[in-house]
């Protein structure tokens, strides 16, 4: 009897990719790679062979739900190396279980308060608005870069960071490396280990400093709960692995710069909405919002390890199989979202943005699950800046490179979104 390998799919139980290793293919086709077998074999499940490892790719709101359940999947040792080494980065939060899990969450959620993200959008806008005169100045600006380095200050200055201004920039562009180099490879992937290594080495001596008392910062803020949290074990959390989940409430934050991009380009190519936000009220911010979120490419999926055998919709999940839930996919079913390559705000008006449908942040319950901590806090960020871009600001968009490629993880416009001829129309209320 021919025995089934550990993580081993059941090849007749799905539809299965060919390929000894599929890899490469998904690094050149991108956004796409998935997409585009879920309907070669018209089916919203198949099986792959990925990085190495025996993988079941799923889409779909049925799929979401089963994925975000933790007595099936566990997220320990399911985030492949090269995102780990930029984007999460080791023994943070992202790779945790259960009860190990729920300890260091409740730590990120108890930061994530009402009072303490509105502390964090009004610190946004008033450094928005003081950038404006600057940017008044210029010919032209980058509005990607320029966002990146309001965000980076800001969370920073939130978290209760010291952050000179002299060392905003590349601080800034370390982070944004750190997200920028997950989905590639060559120079982008090694910028991003580098950005994140020296992000982490920076903020390792923070929480050293705060440890020891050389540095005072008030007990409220981020910087003194991860420096002096006690882990499920009672033990505080090594000088390492503070940094590290340090980073993952500011590194997030600065990543909102993509989602604003996005939205400057949504308000080019529909200035009805431009206009729209100028007059509105929230909920049609909100709309315009969770749409810049479901139609625009950032988050191309997510990863988790099956814990034990089990069956699903007639499908044979076995220990260890390494299982991808497409993000990208999932907001681009034209099942579940009618005309779906195109941005229609208002089909949020009657929508619940909390089902597994809608998962550009994640899914579930994200005081226990792996959901976003931060999903509200970029939400309320996005509808302000909305708000400044349509309302506070006028500028124009020259001619440049617009086009988002499908190949690019994670997609960005080529130019950054450059504007020129900024003028500040609103006094700073």
């Amino acid at each position: 009897m021919r025995m089934i390998p550990a993580g081993k799919v059941h090849e007749h139980s799905m539809p299965h990719d060919p390929a000894p290793d599929s890899s490469l293919s998904l690094l050149r086709e991108g956004y796409s790679f998935l997409p585009r077998r879920f309907e070669r074999y018209q089916s919203d499940i198949f099986g792959a062979r990925l990085l190495g490892r025996q993988a079941i790719c799923m889409r779909g709101a049925d799929a979401g739900h089963l994925f975000y359940d933790t007595t099936r999947f566990e997220r320990s040792g399911a985030v492949p190396g090269f995102v780990l080494k930029t984007v999460f980065g080791e023994g943070g939060v992202q790779g945790l279980d259960d009860a190990a899990h729920r300890h260091r969450k409740a730590m990120f959620m108890a930061v994530m308060t009402p009072e303490s993200i509105d502390d964090l959008v009004a610190r946004t806008t008033s450094l928005w608005r003081a950038a404006l005169p600057k940017w008044e100045s210029r010919g032209r600006m980058v509005l990607f870069d320029e966002a990146a380095q309001v965000l980076c200050q800001a969370g920073c200055d939130w978290a209760g960071v010291a952050l000179p201004a002299g060392d905003r920039r590349r601080r800034a562009e370390d982070l944004i490396a750190a997200v920028d180099g997950f989905g590639a490879l060559g120079w982008r992937h090694w910028r991003g280990r580098l950005g994140r290594r020296r992000s982490e080495a920076w903020l390792e001596d923070v929480v050293a400093d705060v440890r020891a008392g050389r540095l005072e910062t008030p007990d409220d803020r981020a910087l003194h709960i991860v420096a002096f949290h006690r882990d499920h074990d009672g033990e505080l959390l090594s000088e390492r692995t503070a940094a590290v989940e340090l980073l993952n409430m500011v590194r997030p934050f600065v990543a909102v710069s993509w989602f604003i991009a996005f939205m400057a380009l949504a308000m080019h190519d529909h200035p009805g909405w431009k206009a729209r936000l100028r007059t509105g009220d929230d909920a049609d911010a909100d709309m315009f919002v969770h749409e810049v979120r479901r139609f625009y490419p950032f988050a191309p999926m997510l990863g988790a390890r099956v814990r034990e055998d089990f069956d699903w919709n007639g499908h044979h999940f076995q220990r260890g199989t390494l299982v991808i839930l497409d993000v990208f996919g999932t907001h681009r079913d034209g099942r579940m979202w009618p005309s779906p390559g195109e941005f229609v705000p208002d089909r949020f008006r009657d929508r619940d943005p909390e089902g597994f449908d809608f998962i550009p942040q994640g899914g579930g319950d994200p005081d226990l699950g792996h959901r976003c901590a931060g999903e509200h806090l970029t939400i309320a960020t996005m509808r302000k800046i909305a708000r400044i871009l349509s309302a506070e600001m006028t500028y124009q968009v020259p001619d440049q490179d617009l086009r988002l490629s499908l190949r690019r993880m994670p997609a960005k416009p080529p130019s950054g979104i450059e504007l020129e001829h900024v003028r500040q129309t609103r006094p700073a209320m």
